[in-house]
């Protein structure tokens, strides 16, 4: 029988998921080291016969106090739901963050929330967490309210791979600076973004490359430049492979940041589907070429590199 997680918008779970364990954070990319305190969940959950539930929110709170910080996420919430699905998640309580709930008192999350509408056995939070108003809230705190509040407080150590604590902080930095295979080594799969198809300006048909056009939207910004990749079509099976390039167009003089995907032997209309990219090896960076002659010749460089 396939895990199905059920997902709740608000604190007020079934009394079947109350009693469990709870994972507390962002859980972007649901990377190795996410992975390692899944794990560790699950061993706890067949000790003590307990369901495994996550507590999440939306926007991520970083991004909801730093307006300015649009791309900025590893995975988008499908993804997210669909990874913790994998680790076999009973629940997600995914909690939106607004300024009314980031106003809470950290004293009112634990006695309200936690002690009185989830009431988990065990809660599982990294040693820097923080909660409540201002960020008051740390795990000190939490425990002190152990007791009262009938739950455990579980501290798991972070993995640590060649003296780096690997999350998700460190595999936006390796994407960004183009270093893709360190990256999707940390998140134990190739890195990717889900997208809608939109209409472009068709100029990769033009010069005899057409190209699927997909809005980024929060993702981070990995390297800007061109990507081997494979493209499949969310709810279908099988894959294309292909390149993309991600950027600006700077030769047709661009002022809009766009992945553009060419896929190999593929005919037909993807206006308004939903592909998922996933980037296998970056190819070179970003360039603005004297001549659209300049520009062929080199994609047709590109082409063949990817293929082999």
């Amino acid at each position: 029988m396939v895990n199905t997680t059920k997902i709740y918008n608000n604190f007020n779970i079934n009394f079947k998921h109350k009693n469990s364990i709870i994972l507390i954070g962002n859980f972007d990319g649901v990377h190795l080291g996410h992975q390692k305190l899944f794990r560790l969940a699950n061993r706890y959950k067949k000790k003590y016969s307990l369901k495994v539930g996550v507590l999440s929110f939306e926007p991520m709170p970083k991004m909801f106090f730093n307006r300015n910080l649009k791309n900025f996420r590893i995975s988008n919430f499908n993804q997210k739901i669909n990874l913790l699905q994998n680790l076999k998640v009973d629940f997600v309580i995914n909690k939106k963050f607004n300024k009314v709930f980031s106003k809470t008192k950290s004293i009112n999350f634990i006695k309200n929330v936690l002690g009185t509408k989830l009431k988990p056995k065990f809660i599982f939070v990294s040693n820097n967490f923080r909660f409540g108003n201002k960020r008051e809230g740390n795990v000190n705190q939490l425990m002190k309210y152990q007791k009262f509040c009938r739950y455990k407080v579980i501290k798991p150590k972070p993995l640590m791979i060649k003296n780096k604590i690997v999350s998700s902080t460190l595999i936006r930095d390796l994407l960004q600076k183009g270093k893709l295979l360190k990256a999707n080594k940390l998140l134990d799969r190739k890195w990717s973004i889900e997208g809608k198809v939109i209409k472009g300006k068709k100029l990769g048909r033009k010069i005899g490359f057409p190209t699927a056009n997909i809005d980024i939207k929060d993702y981070v910004l990995p390297k800007l430049g061109v990507y081997r990749v494979d493209i499949k079509k969310i709810r279908s099976s099988g894959f294309f492979k292909g390149i993309a390039n991600l950027g600006y167009k700077p030769t047709f003089n661009g002022k809009k940041l766009l992945l553009e995907v060419h896929l190999f032997n593929f005919s037909g209309n993807l206006y308004n589907k939903y592909l998922t990219v996933n980037f296998l090896k970056f190819i070179r960076k970003e360039k603005k070429f004297k001549s659209i002659d300049q520009l062929k010749k080199q994609i047709k460089k590109d082409i063949h590199k990817a293929k082999n």
